[in-house]
This record gives C-alpha cells, structure tokens and sequence, in this order.
C-alpha cells in the first residue's frame, strides 16, 4: 500500500509541477468533453484532457540576424510592402507586420513548398486564454499551422503553437517569451485528387519551430475547423496562402515561399 501512495505522490507531485511551470497563468484549462471524435484516433476536438505537449527550450536565435531568402524563393514580406498580397488593412510599422482585422491572403497560389516566417506574440501576454497571441499559417487556405503563445498559456493540445489546429499537437512545445520572435520553417505537401475528386493523398506538414522539429511529415486530416471535423473535398492543386486575423496584434517579418516540384 505504502508503494502505491509513494507512486500516486509521484505522479501527482509531476502533475502540479507542470500545472505551475514557469511563464504559465494559472486558470483552469479550457477544452471541451462533447466534441466528436477525430478520425481514427482516441481524442475528440479539442479534447480538455489531451496530455498537453511537454516544453523544451529552443537554441537561442532570437539574437540572429534575420535569415535571408533562398535566391529562389518568393519574398512576400521583406519589412517594406505588402504587394504580394490581397488587399488588407494589416499595417506595417516599423518594418513589422501587424495583424488587424480580417485575414491576410496571397494574390498568388501555392501547392507544395517551403515556407518560412518570423512571428511574435504581444508582449506583455494578453487575451482570454483563448486568444493569447492568437494566429495561423492557412496554407491553401485550408490546413491550419497554429500561431499562439504557448509560453504564457494554455489552451487544448491541438490549439497550442505548432499544432495543426483541431487535430495534430506538437511533437514538443518550442515557445518563447511573448515579445521574443519565433521562427517557423514548413514543408507542406498538397493533397492529390483523382478526376473525380476522390482524395488520393492526404497533405503532410513537417516543421521546425525555433529550429525545434514539432511535426514530422505529418498527415493533416482535412481542413481546419472549430469543435468539429470536416472531411476533404476536392479543390484546385494550387490556392493562395492565408495569414489568420485572430483579434491578436500578432506581429510577423521575414516571410518568404519556395515552390516545391513533384
């Protein structure tokens, strides 16, 4: 008896260390309980209890310079204008780009590439839990990489920064310091359709947050949805790319965009 008290002390001893790790508010997690079931798994959307990712601390390269472009790739924001995309009333200060009302879109349209972005979280933390430095990467306007301040917060596991929203969590959370920028470095791959727009493979996602691989060639399970799961439907082998708008001044610079060729 005395061996089982000692381990159940353990683990829970483990549990409130991690309820009170460093840099987190303390409030109760937000979830759900009721959501359906994502496809082929034991979790539901946004599951309440899904183990939450465990941190890491990135190599430090917050000090670095920004990286430059490959001399193939499209510079979408290089601190200057906003040319390569849609209409918007995103401003830009100071060489940042800032997130404002509506979504940001592409005027081209992408497939399958390396796409890199520099992003931070407001500093000093703020927002409802679900919304602390709240953003996305919709690639093909579709399949959500998940913006968020993990670092302060916590919200379901496949919400948190790095996820594939509503469906994947990170391998590990890479977070830094609201105010501190961020890197994500991502190769998607589009999913294919036959002629009758049956689904032939379904896209992948890899990706290195801070130099931190946190999805690894990962199967994305369809579009992006909020508490619930929506099945593929076939659409164009290329579409544009859509920065979120989340009602979270989420800062971002260095974006640029490989096309990759099957």
């Amino acid at each position: 008896m005395k061996k089982w008290t000692l381990v159940l002390a353990t683990l829970l001893g483990g549990m409130i260390g991690y309820a009170q790790e460093e840099g987190f508010h303390q409030y109760e997690l937000p979830g759900y309980t009721d959501t359906p079931l994502l496809p082929g798994g034991e979790f539901r959307v946004h599951q309440k209890d899904r183990p939450l990712p465990q941190r890491v601390i990135p190599p430090d390269l917050n000090a670095a310079a920004e990286s430059s472009a490959p001399s193939d790739a499209t510079v979408l924001f290089d601190d200057k204008n906003l040319d390569h995309f849609q209409p918007t009333s995103w401003p830009v200060k100071e060489g940042v780009l800032i997130a404002d009302k509506g979504n940001l879109l592409t005027k081209s349209a992408y497939g399958d590439c390396q796409f890199h972005v520099d992003w931070r979280s407001p500093n000093s933390a703020q927002g409802s839990p679900s919304n602390m430095g709240n953003s996305g990467i919709l690639f093909m306007g579709l399949y959500e990489l998940q913006i968020y301040d993990s670092f302060s917060s916590k919200i379901y596991a496949d919400g948190s920064a790095a996820a594939i929203y509503g469906q994947i969590p990170p391998l590990v959370n890479a977070c830094r310091k609201p105010g501190e920028w961020q890197t994500y470095d991502v190769i998607f791959m589009a999913p294919k359709f036959d002629k009758d727009g049956k689904l032939l493979e379904a896209a992948r996602i890899t990706v290195l947050h801070n130099g931190v691989l946190v999805q690894n060639n990962t199967k994305i399970l369809g579009p992006m949805a909020y508490k619930a799961t929506y099945p593929y439907k076939a659409h164009a082998a290329k579409l544009p790319l859509m920065i979120q708008g989340h009602n979270s001044p989420v800062e971002f610079r260095n974006i640029w965009i490989r096309e990759l060729d099957r």
